[in-house]
């Protein structure tokens, strides 16, 4: 018994020398914080005395006739859990270091997240209901793979091109490629508060839904691969180095002082212009200006569109990176905006045709939210009024008036509400910028400083001149390898049987 019992005491003392030599490895690590490291040590070693006088009671309570053995393999147990509980004194030294991740703004930040998320394939809902009934699902589909093609693009290499180490203020490196250092702690360069990889896919949302966008302007006339192959050669060569130049480290546009809160020029000018681009490469829908292409399902537009409204909230206001005032701020000029923007489309839609359309509504309030993006964190809340009024009334005359002079089809207005909203959003926020309600921000004309309209015209003509060149260059190019219009046969048939072999409704 007593061989039994030294076997025991044999091992118990090893670990006990070893715990000794790693608690004195971490003393000087200790004297950096030695209240928690006193109370976290202390702690440790009554549970770790506790839990071997315990075990060697037990084991002397073996029976003598269970065998030299299972002594053995008792007392190896001990030495391995006495071991185990070794690390956690060391650990608990090395990680007392203060975290300045907040809880709050993780929540917000990823709520607003989702928000954005939601508004990709409410967009495609939005747009099924202005398309013909034979086309709904090929334009459902359109801003549906968005949420697939662009989410891989943006992991493997997307998101290093937009926020990577600056090559020439235009393009990121490729610093994190597949992710690669986007972890779970802040990046002062983004946010000192959120994980590095929350502000990625936060980030990521919109890179999914801005090329989504264009589709409406190339509805019920694109062969759905070629459309595929579009929008992800857009996204690597048309969004990601706009999104450099605006919002990544060194960026040319953030260098010249341009503002753009959540994506008046990243997003809308460039998904905008870009759409008008492909409109007039692609062309017209076949009977375009002598047929009718009135909206087939209202109620359609209004759900998506509501829905989109209620994500525009999170959209605008996540870019705040937090629970925080300036969260608060954008949050509250989006629907001010909105509203505004809507009630002047009405009154204008019964200006000049009698009557106050639901479409026209709608129509009012998505060129509203346009309109404010990019100054929702920068302005006062009286100033998004004349913003949202004013955005409603030029996207009024762009699409009543200019589209049909001109002749162009932008199908479901993208370029009328998205590029011609976010340019005069862009201008006007140099108009509007206080700084007293944004430190980030520059005052604008009404503040004394009409030299912010340079660098916000800058920003505009910077984003239609590289949409516009690339988005020629990018189409040219796809048609090389297969057709980036349907057959005249294809279009009349509907794109939902040619494209897709399936029918959004039983019975037309």
């Amino acid at each position: 018994m007593v061989a039994k019992y030294r076997s025991v005491c044999y091992y118990v003392t090893i670990a006990c020398k070893l715990k000794s030599s790693v608690m004195q490895r971490n003393a000087g690590r200790d004297e950096a914080c030695p209240a928690v490291s006193d109370m976290v040590q202390g702690v440790g070693l009554f549970v770790w005395q506790r839990f071997v006088r315990t075990s060697v009671v037990a084991a002397g309570r073996l029976k003598m006739n269970e065998g030299m053995s299972q002594m053995k393999k008792w007392s190896r147990c001990i030495f391995t859990l006495t071991l185990l509980m070794l690390p956690s004194v060391a650990f608990a030294a090395d990680t007392a270091a203060p975290s300045t991740l907040v809880p709050a703004d993780m929540a917000y930040v990823a709520f607003a997240g989702l928000m954005v998320f939601f508004m990709t394939p409410t967009l495609g809902i939005f747009y099924s209901g202005m398309v013909r009934r034979k086309n709904v699902l090929n334009t459902l589909m359109m801003s549906f793979i968005a949420c697939g093609i662009i989410v891989i693009q943006w992991v493997l290499y997307g998101y290093s091109l937009s926020f990577g180490d600056d090559i020439g203020g235009v393009i990121g490196g490729l610093n994190f490629a597949g992710f690669q250092g986007v972890g779970l702690t802040p990046n002062p360069a983004f946010s000192e508060t959120i994980p590095h990889m929350e502000f990625a896919v936060f980030q990521m949302m919109f890179a999914v839904i801005t090329p989504a966008i264009i589709s409406g302007s190339v509805a019920e006339r694109i062969p759905f691969k070629a459309y595929m192959l579009f929008i992800l050669l857009w996204a690597t060569f048309v969004y990601d180095p706009m999104c450099h130049m605006v919002w990544g480290p060194g960026g040319l546009l953030a260098g010249l002082g341009a503002l753009d809160f959540a994506g008046g020029t990243v997003i809308h000018i460039s998904s905008g212009v870009s759409g008008l681009v492909a409109a007039l490469v692609i062309g017209r829908r076949y009977g375009y200006g002598s047929q009718s292409f009135v909206p087939h399902n209202v109620p359609y537009i209004l759900f998506g569109a509501s829905v989109v409204w209620m994500g525009w909230f999170g959209f605008n206001s996540g870019c705040a990176l937090g629970a925080n005032e300036i969260m608060v701020l954008a949050f509250t000029n989006t629907g001010i905006a909105s509203a505004a923007a809507m009630l002047m489309w009405v009154l204008l839609d019964y200006t000049f045709h009698g009557k106050a359309t639901l479409f026209g509504a709608i129509t009012g309030a998505i060129a509203g939210l346009v309109g404010i993006t990019p100054g929702a964190g920068f302005v006062e809340n009286w100033a998004a009024i004349p913003i949202g009024m004013t955005t409603s009334a030029v996207c009024f005359f762009a699409i009543t008036f200019v589209k049909k002079k001109l002749g162009y089809d932008d199908s479901l207005d993208a370029f009328g509400c998205h590029g011609v909203g976010g340019m005069w959003g862009a201008l006007v926020t140099g108009v509007f910028a206080c700084k007293a309600v944004n430190p980030l921000a520059s005052d604008g004309l009404v503040y004394g400083n009409a030299g912010q309209l340079i660098p916000q015209l800058t920003g505009v003509i910077t984003t239609i001149f590289v949409a516009t060149i690339v988005t020629i260059i990018l189409l040219k190019l796809i048609s090389v390898f297969t057709p980036i219009r349907v057959s005249e046969t294809e279009e009349k048939e509907g794109l939902d049987l040619n494209e897709h072999g399936e029918n959004a409704y039983s019975k037309f």
